[in-house]
C-alpha cells in the first residue's frame, strides 16, 4: 500500500523517551520522569465527583459540535475572571485538546502550499501537523537574549501565518504585553493569520502571563484543560476564533469530530470552579521551579533561560555534549532519570539542549536533582 509523502512527518521524542522510561521500569528500575509535560496530579476533585454523577445519569452520547453550551459559557467567564475580557461565548469552540483545536485552526486558516512561522524552540507538533496538511512550516531561530521568543524583524518574508505560546514550551518563557502587542500589530500589518498558543495559561510564578484576546479580537487563541486544570489524559481543549469565523469552524468540526468528548466536557465544567484545588497544585509547580533554578546549575546545568511560567527548565548543554539524544539516554541508564533531547523543539540546535519538565510531586523532584548532582559529578 502506498504511503502519502505528508503523512512522513517526524516522531514526537518525548513520547520515545516515556517509552524507554517505560521499559527501564518494567524492568524494575525507579526511574524519575522529567521528560513529559504532564501533572501528577489527578483531575480536580470536583471533576471527577461530577464525572461519576454523570455517568450514573445520562448517556453521555454526542453533543453539538462546538461543546456544550454551558461549557462555552464558563469559557467565557473564565476570560473575565482572569483578563476582564468581555468574550462572547459564541466565539469559544470546545475541541479534542488542544490537538484538534490546532488541526481545526489550521484547516480553518491555510492552504495547502502555505507557509507559516513558528519560533524555534517550539512545541513540535506545530510542525508536523502542518506538515501533514501540506503546509510548510518556517522555524524562526529564536534567540536566548529574546528569551526564545520571537521579535516582528525575525518574521520571514513570504508567510501566511504565524504561530506563537507564551508561556512557551520548552523554555517556559513569556511575552509582555507590548512584546505580544508588536507581533500581533506586525501580524495585521502583513495580512497573516495569528495563532496564540496559550494553554499554560494559569501556570505564572511573578506576572500572570497575557492574552492576545486583551489586545484584539484578530486571532486564534488556543487553550487547554490538559496543564493548569490537570486533564491530560481526558483530551479536552478549546479555541476563541474572530466571530467571523465560527460558522467555518464549526462545518469543520462537524466532519472532523462530530463532537469533543462529552464525558470529559462534564468534568471540565465542574473544574473551572476548583480553584482552590488548582492553585494549590500551582504553589508546588512554584517550589519545584525554585529547586531546579538552585540545584540545576549547581549540578552542571548553568546555561538557562529562567522560565516565567509552565513547568520546564530548557538548558543549552552544548558544553556537554553535541548529541542531545544519546546524552538524554546516558542519564536515563546511569541516573535513572528521563529528560528530553531539544531535537524535539529545535531541529537545527536542539542536538545541544535538553528540557528538564518539573511537574512532579517535589519529592520526586529532589530525588531527581540529587540523582542529576552525583551523575554530573562522577562523568
Amino acid at each position: 500500500m502506498r504511503f502519502s509523502n505528508r503523512g512522513q512527518v517526524d516522531p514526537f521524542i518525548v513520547m520515545d523517551v516515556m517509552e524507554a522510561a517505560r521499559a527501564a521500569e518494567a524492568a524494575g528500575r525507579h526511574i524519575i520522569h522529567m521528560e513529559v509535560g504532564q501533572p501528577s496530579t489527578p483531575a480536580p476533585a470536583l471533576a471527577r465527583q461530577a464525572m461519576a454523577a454523570a455517568l450514573e445519569r445520562d448517556s453521555l452520547g454526542y453533543t453539538v459540535a462546538l461543546g456544550l453550551p454551558e461549557l462555552r459559557r464558563g469559557i467565557a467567564d473564565l476570560y473575565q475572571r482572569w483578563y476582564g475580557v468581555d468574550l462572547n461565548p459564541d466565539r469559544v469552540v470546545v475541541t479534542p485538546g488542544s490537538s484538534g483545536a490546532f488541526i481545526l485552526a489550521f484547516s480553518a486558516l491555510f492552504d495547502a502550499g502555505d507557509r507559516v512561522a513558528l519560533g524555534a524552540p517550539g512545541y513540535p507538533s506545530y510542525r508536523q501537523i502542518l506538515r501533514a496538511m501540506s503546509v510548510t512550516p518556517v522555524d524562526i531561530l529564536t534567540r536566548a537574549e529574546n528569551r526564545y521568543q520571537p521579535v516582528p524583524s525575525e518574521i520571514p518574508a513570504d508567510v501566511q501565518g504565524l504561530i506563537v505560546a507564551s508561556p512557551g514550551n520548552p523554555s517556559g518563557t513569556m511575552l509582555g504585553r507590548a512584546e505580544l502587542a508588536a507581533l500581533m500589530t506586525t501580524a495585521a500589518e502583513r495580512d497573516l493569520a495569528f495563532v496564540s498558543d496559550e494553554i499554560y495559561h494559569g501556570l505564572h510564578y511573578e506576572d500572570r502571563a497575557v492574552s492576545a484576546l486583551e489586545i484584539g479580537d484578530e486571532a486564534y487563541v488556543i487553550n487547554s484543560f490538559s496543564k493548569y486544570f490537570s486533564m491530560t489524559g481526558w483530551r479536552l481543549g478549546w479555541m476563541v476564533v474572530p466571530e467571523a469565523h465560527i460558522r467555518t469552524v464549526e462545518r469543520l468540526a462537524q466532519n472532523l469530530f462530530i463532537c469533543p468528548p462529552h464525558a470529559s466536557q462534564i468534568a471540565a465544567l465542574a473544574a473551572l470552579d476548583a480553584t482552590e484545588e488548582l492553585e494549590a497544585n500551582r504553589a508546588v509547580y512554584a517550589a519545584n521551579r525554585a529547586l531546579m533554578l538552585d540545584r540545576l546549575p549547581k549540578a552542571g546545568f548553568t546555561k538557562i533561560a529562567p522560565p516565567d511560567g509552565a513547568f520546564y527548565i530548557y538548558a543549552d548543554v552544548s558544553d556537554l555534549t553535541t548529541d542531545s539524544r544519546a546524552f538524554a539516554a546516558e542519564v536515563l541508564e546511569k541516573a535513572g532519570v528521563a529528560v528530553t533531547p531539544g531535537l524535539d523543539f529545535d531541529p537545527v540546535r536542539g542536538a545541544t539542549t535538553l528540557r528538564f519538565s518539573y511537574a512532579r510531586a517535589t519529592a520526586d523532584i529532589e530525588e531527581g536533582l540529587d540523582r542529576l548532582t552525583r551523575f554530573m559529578a562522577s562523568r
